[in-house]
C-alpha cells in the first residue's frame, strides 16, 4: 500500500509528474460530499418553509441541475491550471482585487464548518455519551488532522463515505417509506411558483457554494484529463447525492413534522432503530459531516493562504503555516457552532439562501472569464506578479461584481430583508438568477475589452517541478 503522506502544496502549481489520478475520483468525492445530514436538512427545509411535496422535489431538482452545472463548469478548470480555485479570480479581479471575494468566501468555509459541526456534534457527543458541546470540539480536532494531511486523504475519504452512507442512505429511505402514507404524500401537488423557486433557490445555493473551491479537489488531476469527463463526472456525483439527501429530507419533513424540527439527528437515527444499529448510524451521520467539513476547512485555508500572498507575494507554505491557518478555521468555525448550536435550523436557511447572494456574480464572471475571453488560457506566473499582465486591481470586475449584488437587493427575500420586488412577484425570490445573469453579461463586454488591449498568454509547456512557467492551453481538439 502506498505511503500516504501529508501534502506540499498549497496555492502553487502542482507539475506535472505529481498528477495522478482519474476523473471518476470526482464522483465519489462529491457523492459522499452530499449524502450527509445537513443536504438532508437543506431539502427538508423546502417542506418546512410551506412548499408540498412534488412540487418542492422538482424544484430541488432543478436547482441542483442548473447549480450543479455552475458548480462543475468550476471543477473542470482544476486539471488545466493546477491550482486552487479561488486564485484563479486573480485574473479577474487582480492580484490583490481577488481579496474581495475571498474574504467573503472565508466567512462561508467558517459558517458551513459551523452548522456541520452542530449536527456533527450531535452525532458524535450520542457516540461516546459525552454531550454536544464536546462532540463538537471532537469532531473539530478530526476535522482539522485530516485537512492538514491533505489532499489524498481527503478523496480516500470521499470514497468511504460515499459507499457508506449511501449503503445507510437506501436503508433509511426503505424504513422511511414503510412507515409514510405514499398516497397521501403524492396529493400533495399544489403548484406555486413562490414556494417552487424556493425550494429550487435552497438547492441552487447549495451547489453554487462549493464553487470556490471545487477545482481544488480536481487539480492534481493530470493535465490531459477531459474537462468533459471532468465536468460531467462532478455534475453527477453533486446531482446524485444531493438530490438523493434532499428527496430524503423532503419526505422526512412532510411525515414526522415536529419530531423531525426538534430533533434532526436524533430522529433520523431513531428511524433506523436502536442499540448497534443506532450506533453505527451516529457514526454514519458524522461520517458524511466529516468528508464536507474537510473540505470546507481545506479550502478555507487555501483561501487565506490566496488572500495573504496576494500582498505578501508568497506561493509555497511551511507545514507549520499550513497547520497554522488550518487551526485558525477549526477555532472559529467550532466557536460559532458552540454560541449557535440552539437555533441552528431556524437560522441556516437563511444564511444558505442569503450566501448565494455573494457567489453568484463571482461565479459568473469567473466562468465567463474562463470560457468565453480568456479561452481557457491563463498566464500563471502573472497570477502572483501584481504588476504583471493581471495587476493588482481589475476595477472593470470589482464594479461588474458590485453591480451584480446590488442587481441582486430588490429580488431578494429572507427573514431580515425582503426587496421591494418579492411581493409583486408573489414572493419568489429570483435574486440567485438575476445575480448570475447580470454580471456575465456585463463582464462579457467588459472583461473582453480589457483583454483586447492585451496580447494573449503564449502555449504552455508542461510544468516545471516547481513552478509553471507558461500559460494553460485551451481544450484539445477533439474532446
Amino acid at each position: 500500500m502506498a505511503q500516504i503522506m501529508v501534502e506540499r502544496r498549497s496555492i502553487d502549481v502542482v507539475p506535472d509528474e505529481e498528477r495522478h489520478g482519474t476523473a471518476f475520483s470526482q464522483f465519489t468525492l462529491w457523492l459522499g460530499a452530499n449524502l450527509q445530514i445537513t443536504t438532508v436538512v437543506t431539502g427538508a427545509l423546502a417542506v418546512v418553509l410551506g412548499g408540498d411535496v412534488i412540487w418542492s422535489l422538482a424544484g430541488l431538482l432543478a436547482g441542483n441541475l442548473l447549480g450543479g452545472a455552475v458548480m462543475a463548469l468550476h471543477s473542470a478548470q482544476g486539471p488545466r491550471l493546477g491550482l486552487p480555485q479561488m486564485i484563479s479570480s486573480r485574473a479577474q479581479f487582480g492580484v490583490r482585487g481577488a481579496v474581495v471575494p475571498l474574504a467573503l468566501v472565508v466567512v462561508m468555509y467558517v459558517g458551513f464548518f459551523a452548522s456541520g459541526s452542530v449536527l456533527a456534534g450531535q452525532a458524535v457527543g450520542k457516540l461516546t455519551h459525552l454531550g454536544p458541546v464536546p462532540g463538537i470540539v471532537i469532531f473539530a480536532l478530526i476535522t482539522a488532522v485530516t485537512a492538514i494531511v491533505g489532499y489524498r486523504v481527503i478523496h480516500a475519504l470521499g470514497r468511504v463515505a460515499s459507499v457508506v452512507c449511501a449503503l445507510s442512505f437506501l436503508y433509511l429511505g426503505g424504513r422511511l417509506l414503510s412507515r409514510a402514507d405514499l398516497g397521501h404524500l403524492a396529493h400533495q401537488h399544489h403548484f406555486t411558483l413562490p414556494m417552487f423557486l424556493l425550494a429550487m433557490s435552497l438547492s441552487a445555493s447549495w451547489q453554487l457554494a462549493f464553487g470556490p473551491y471545487v477545482a481544488d479537489y480536481s487539480r492534481y488531476l493530470p493535465r490531459t484529463t477531459s474537462p468533459r469527463a471532468t465536468f460531467g463526472w462532478t455534475l453527477a456525483g453533486t446531482v446524485l447525492g444531493a438530490q438523493w439527501s434532499m428527496c430524503f429530507g423532503v419526505l422526512v419533513a412532510a411525515t414526522a413534522g415536529a419530531a423531525f424540527l426538534d430533533d434532526q439527528v436524533g430522529y433520523v437515527v431513531g428511524l433506523g432503530g436502536t442499540g448497534l444499529i443506532a450506533s453505527f448510524l451516529y457514526f454514519v451521520i458524522a461520517l458524511g459531516k466529516l468528508t464536507v467539513n474537510v473540505l470546507n476547512t481545506y479550502g478555507g485555508f487555501m483561501s487565506i493562504v490566496t488572500s495573504v500572498s496576494g500582498f505578501r507575494g508568497r506561493r509555497v507554505l511551511s507545514q507549520r503555516g499550513r497547520t497554522a491557518y488550518i487551526a485558525a478555521i477549526m477555532v472559529a468555525g467550532t466557536a460559532v457552532a458552540i454560541v449557535g448550536r440552539n437555533s441552528f435550523l431556524d437560522s441556516f436557511a437563511d444564511f444558505l439562501l442569503f450566501l448565494l447572494t455573494f457567489f453568484t456574480p463571482w461565479s459568473a464572471i469567473n466562468l465567463v472569464d474562463y470560457y468565453l475571453i480568456s479561452k481557457e488560457r491563463y498566464d500563471l506566473p502573472a497570477l502572483s506578479d501584481p504588476h504583471g499582465r493581471y495587476g493588482g486591481w481589475r476595477w472593470e470586475a470589482l464594479t461588474v461584481y458590485g453591480i451584480g449584488l446590488a442587481a441582486q437587493f430588490p429580488f431578494l427575500s429572507t427573514s431580515f430583508y425582503t426587496g421591494p420586488l418579492v411581493s409583486p412577484l408573489g414572493g419568489a425570490d429570483i435574486s440567485w438568477i438575476v445575480g448570475l445573469v447580470v454580471p456575465a453579461v456585463l463582464y462579457r463586454f467588459a472583461g473582453a475589452r480589457r483583454n483586447a488591449s492585451t496580447p494573449p498568454p503564449a502555449p504552455a509547456a508542461p510544468a516545471a517541478p516547481r513552478e509553471q512557467a507558461a500559460a494553460v492551453p485551451g481544450t484539445p481538439e477533439g474532446e
